[in-house]
């Protein structure tokens, strides 16, 4: 059987490495040998950076309504290719197959989203002094760079390359190193719609890869998506060579906080979902730290405990009622190293903490769900992501003992409230120092609804028009009128 093999995409040609190194990629539920993809070198990215800065200045003449479009054409040639990139991704994150499918039409969606709103990048007028007319406009940077995430390799890639074409830039993209696969292909369908060297793809390590492209001077705006660690390298790098403008969508140890009035069931189900089990876990918004009131706390435990016993874990590409496979493919060592902590810290461990019983989990990246309570505010458990399939109970009495917390952590992406009386939990929600609130809810992204972080969960906003106004410069011009 020929396997995979995801070459770079450089101003519109496949090429492999020019060193001729590649990256084996690994189905996570075995540990088999899925494909390959070109490791791209220094000299790959300096080459399709070269190659965006000789096409963005005709691609920002096309204007608006030309690039969306050519936007609409690549959304469309997505959705032609659904089954295969699911199928792809699937067997190279060990999330569910029905949810790759989901990732690949909101994709799509998302471009088309960008298309529609290029005519939103306006300029503005300002108060004319007696003889100057005063007026801004906006640009794109010419090319910027994107360094993905493992979690959601295809939606990262596609969905991200919206607001930057819009606005009228080139890109080179960084597929994750972890699922380079589907990166492959979207770099052959981008070959196919797109001018060449629009959009150029790479793929490689962050030492070797990611690194060169932060340290390219000519890259002026780098967007990332990942952990707080790599985002301080990132900006590290970055500063020895430029100004740059970076903006960062990173990791949070996030709360879902349930009011003593909250409904009991509507609880337990919100509480299961917001730790997006369906994902391993592995979601960036993922609500890992309950905190149950404690008039509330056990009535609402046992709730959960009982779904979670539910979970199913097996073949991702089952469709059955269950929830699907829980692997953690690229942080398995770390996962399974919280859990010992949490059993050493006092925890009580309730659902999963090991491997799920049977030969067919033998091999592979597996974790069971797992649920934690008695867990301490201040513990790691309580305080650390994790970035795995690992739910965390903290008991509270009063406001100030979540309020304490929240202010306590260096994170602050999301939270979710869950109450009867809405207005109590908007009070928490104007409390919380994070930048995205559910309200008897968890979990979904919404069209134009702006998403990031505060503190170190990240700077800047994604998924609405100021992601779009993020990948342009403004410049502002004046213009002297002389008198009649």
């Amino acid at each position: 059987m020929t396997l995979p093999a995801a070459k770079l995409l450089i101003h519109g040609e496949l090429v492999g490495a020019s060193d001729g190194a590649e990256m084996d990629s690994v189905n996570p539920s075995d540990e088999s040998l899925l494909g390959r993809a070109a490791h791209a070198t220094a000299a790959d990215v300096a080459d399709a950076v070269k190659a965006g800065e000789t096409a963005w200045p005709a691609w920002h003449a096309l204007g608006v309504d030309r690039r969306a479009d050519v936007m609409r054409t690549l959304a469309a040639r997505i959705r032609d290719r659904k089954e295969e990139i699911a199928r792809t991704e699937t067997r190279d994150t060990g999330n569910l197959y029905r949810a790759m499918l989901g990732d690949v039409e909101r994709a799509a969606s998302r471009i088309e989203f960008y298309a529609g709103l290029g005519h939103a990048m306006t300029g503005h007028t300002y108060p004319a002094t007696p003889n100057h007319v005063h007026l801004s406009e906006r640009e794109p940077f010419g090319t910027v760079g994107r360094i993905v995430a493992f979690n959601h390799p295809f939606y990262f890639l596609a969905s991200r390359v919206g607001a930057p074409l819009i606005a009228g830039n080139a890109m080179v993209l960084k597929s994750p190193d972890q699922a380079p696969l589907s990166g492959g292909i979207f770099a052959e369908i981008c070959r196919d719609v797109l001018p060449p060297g629009v959009v150029n793809i790479v793929h490689g390590s962050g030492a070797r890869t990611g690194d060169a492209l932060v340290r390219d001077p000519r890259v002026k705006r780098l967007g990332f998506i990942g952990s707080v660690g790599t985002a301080k390298a990132i900006q590290r790098s970055a500063a020895e060579v430029a100004i740059k403008h970076i903006t960062l969508e990173l990791g949070g140890k996030n709360m879902m906080v349930v009011l003593p009035d909250a409904d009991l069931d509507k609880a337990a189900a919100l509480a299961v979902a917001g730790m997006n089990f369906e994902w391993q876990g592995q979601s960036c918004g993922s609500t890992s730290c309950l905190m149950l009131h404690e008039s509330i706390h056990d009535a609402v435990l046992e709730r959960i405990v009982a779904r979670m016993k539910m979970i199913k874990v097996g073949d991702p590409f089952e469709s059955g009622s269950g929830m699907g496979p829980l692997i953690s493919a690229g942080h398995h060592g770390k996962v399974m190293s919280a859990i010992d902590k949490g059993t050493q810290q006092g925890a009580r461990l309730h659902v999963g903490g090991a491997r799920p019983a049977g030969s067919a989990f033998a091999k592979g990246y597996w974790v069971a769900p797992t649920l934690f309570s008695d867990v301490a505010p201040d513990s790691a458990l309580a305080t650390e992501e994790i970035f795995g399939p690992v739910l965390s109970v903290v008991r509270w009495s009063t406001p100030d003992d979540v309020l304490k917390m929240d202010a306590a952590s260096s994170l602050g992406l999301t939270a979710s409230v869950v109450a009867t009386d809405v207005s109590k939990a908007m009070a928490f929600a104007r409390r919380l120092r994070v930048g995205y609130v559910w309200i008897n809810c968890v979990g979904p992204h919404y069209t134009g609804v702006p998403y990031g972080g505060f503190k170190n969960s990240g700077v800047g906003r994604e998924e609405g028009l100021e992601e779009i106004l993020s990948y342009t410069d403004l410049k502002s011009i004046t213009i002297a009128v002389p008198e009649l």
